[in-house]
């Protein structure tokens, strides 16, 4: 990892920093998946190796390949980082050694969890206790931050498009794409397991590795895969932005409306103990519910991403070809 690490940092070839990235990323995962932390690794391999390449991808081409070289002082930089280190490092030193049985984790935390978990959540998965249950409301906290990270992106990067130009630009991805006619064909038999998957995957979350997060990155990566064989001008005929961004907000609202439900009833918020008559059922009814609302949100931002940074790259060729057709 340290030596991809440096590769990526002298590399001057953009695309090779990608991939460079995107294999920095799968061993992440392999190293995760080393530690017993499947869950981690599951996130880590659909998000650092998956969709953060496709975007960086997508983001290249309106950038160009190669890094342009710039003369630059970086000291201020560095002294802003090496400052900014020093002062993680002496936050570290009043922490228990790496591996203490001493650690209040290992005490504490840890057994009970693993102790009493199946006891009070009935769910066989502890990651999913503690992230779903437990810590709750700092799940709906990073919801809440993708939401508003799709907010943003949509603030910055959404641009008004003229009909004519939609026209134009759907002529030239319909030349280009049907070039593609064999990975096209692939891609759609393929697509229907992924969403099969990605299914799977959220709704398997209570008993192994997956949930929402893990399934609405996986979904988005089958649409993306669709909107980069078929064409965004397509993809945008069969996937209407406007119902996804309902959903992205949709998923967040779910999610904080178990919460104010449990409040209703009596009891803490995203205290699921009691949506039903029996505690355990209300746990499983809870974390179904925001699981749900956390893969909507999910899956709708990334689309919401994607669909945005692509929009700006095609809006570019196009005016590039439109120049290039003036000069000729």
């Amino acid at each position: 990892m340290v030596v991809v690490a440096i590769a990526i940092i002298r590399m001057k070839d953009l695309f090779a920093v990608v991939m460079l990235a995107g294999i920095y990323g799968l061993l992440s995962a392999s190293f995760f998946v080393a530690m017993d932390a499947v869950d981690v690794a599951f996130t880590e391999a659909a998000v650092g190796a998956g969709i953060s390449t496709l975007l960086m991808l997508v983001v290249i081409t309106m950038t160009g390949r190669d890094e342009k070289a710039t003369r630059h002082k970086p000291l201020s930089a560095l002294l802003i980082v090496t400052v900014t280190g020093g002062l993680l490092i002496y936050g570290t030193l009043d922490m228990p050694y790496f591996g203490s049985a001493d650690a209040p984790i290992h005490n504490h935390i840890s057994p009970r969890y693993i102790n009493d978990s199946m006891q009070e959540i009935g769910v066989p998965n502890i990651v999913t206790s503690v992230l779903a249950s437990y810590r709750a409301f700092d799940t709906f906290g990073e919801v809440v931050v993708i939401f508003t990270a799709g907010i943003g992106v949509l603030a910055m990067l959404s641009v008004g498009r003229r009909k004519e130009d939609d026209e134009e630009i759907a002529s030239i991805n319909d030349s280009m794409h049907e070039q593609h006619l064999v990975i096209r064909i692939v891609a759609k038999m393929l697509i229907p397991f992924i969403f099969l998957f990605a299914l799977y995957v959220q709704f398997h979350g209570d008993f192994g590795p997956g949930g929402g997060f893990q399934a609405g990155v996986i979904f988005a990566a089958a649409i993306i895969l669709y909107t980069m064989l078929f064409g965004l001008s397509t993809a945008r005929k069969v996937i209407n932005q406007t119902f996804i961004r309902l959903i992205a907000a949709i998923g967040v609202l779910l999610y904080g409306c178990v919460g104010i439900v449990s409040l209703a009833n009596g009891g803490n918020f995203f205290d699921y103990n009691v949506l039903a008559s029996d505690a355990i059922a209300g746990q499983h009814l809870g974390i179904l519910l925001i699981e749900w609302g956390v893969g909507c949100t999910v899956a709708a931002v990334m689309i919401i991403i994607f669909f945005n940074f692509a929009g700006r790259r095609e809006l570019y060729q196009h005016n590039k070809h439109s120049q290039n057709k003036e000069s000729s």
